[in-house]
């Protein structure tokens, strides 16, 4: 899913694009995709985009006469930018909006149908679609403590949770409990304030880098297909199961739970300790190795 960094360089991709043109035309060819009916679709239709905003993971298209186009991309979606009159890409296009300087077009490579379209009028309707989590770049230490320790999870959940922290999801996660040098199955309860200044640290400037990473990968063009991804070769340890931690060099662990999979380094984050898979622990039973030597010595 597109978390904080990818939807800002979207967002900044698109501005130099959209705002200050109409849109002239908008498609939505999948029944699965819009979510609202008032306003109609085509009352988007002849407006001026006056700015893109972010909106937790969504992308907001902010048109004249109070109307906005949100945009929720979930876990397969992703946009193209093409030439006006070029083709879209096959059974995997949703929705085409056309500008006079090109087509923006949201796609889906899922068979689950995730993705939403809102077409919202007014501050107040945009704001029922905010799950209201705090933005992690534009806050102290106090306010994310606070937050942090609002409810006791663990981690792992606290940070995913859109409603505590705004934009980040599996992957930033992962990266961000890495440069924390923390377990993510820690309970918020029991951190220490040591241990929440770190978080805190590693939060911003986790996000930070991969923005600025971002940026100078794309520059001014529009992120092609397949380069908006969870999967980065230079991630710490998302996705990396199996390699080793580039810190200690001890191989990436994992938990996984329905689609999706949690990785971090035994040494750097849970001293040591081999987290049980929830999964393949149970199958295992004796044969899991409960630590990194245990693990090493197979």
């Amino acid at each position: 899913m597109p978390e904080l960094p990818d939807i800002t360089v979207y967002i900044e991709a698109l501005r130099p694009r959209v705002v200050s043109q109409v849109l002239e035309h908008a498609c939505v060819t999948s029944p699965f995709l819009l979510r609202t009916v008032d306003p109609p679709i085509e009352e988007a239709q002849g407006k001026t985009v006056i700015d893109v905003r972010r909106l937790g993971k969504r992308i907001v298209l902010c048109l004249t006469d109070d109307l906005f186009l949100v945009l929720h991309l979930m876990i397969a979606g992703r946009l193209r930018w093409l030439a006006r009159g070029a083709k879209p890409p096959g059974k995997i296009a949703l929705a085409a909006f056309d500008f006079p300087t090109g087509t923006l077009v949201l796609t889906e490579a899922s068979p689950k149908k995730r993705a939403s379209l809102h077409l919202v009028r007014g501050e107040a309707a945009l704001r029922d679609l905010d799950p209201g989590g705090l933005d992690v770049l534009a806050t102290d230490r106090a306010e994310f403590d606070r937050v942090l320790r609002r409810e006791n999870h663990t981690l792992k959940r606290a940070l995913t949770d859109p409603r505590a922290f705004s934009g980040i999801g599996n992957a930033y996660s992962d990266e961000i409990l890495h440069a924390a040098r923390l377990s993510p199955i820690a309970l918020t309860s029991k951190l220490t304030d040591a241990e929440i200044a770190r978080l805190h640290v590693a939060t911003q400037s986790t996000l930070t880098h991969w923005i600025d990473e971002l940026r100078r990968q794309f520059g001014d063009r529009f992120p092609g297909p397949g380069e908006i991804t969870a999967f980065r070769p230079d991630f710490a340890v998302h996705g990396r199961y199996g390699q080793p931690c580039p810190v200690c060099g001890t191989a990436v662990q994992r938990i996984r739970y329905a689609e999706n999979e949690t990785n971090y380094c035994p040494r750097c984050q849970t001293d040591g300790r081999v987290l049980a898979d929830r999964s393949l622990s149970r199958l295992l039973r004796d044969d899991w190795p409960r630590s990194v030597e245990q693990l090493e010595a197979e």
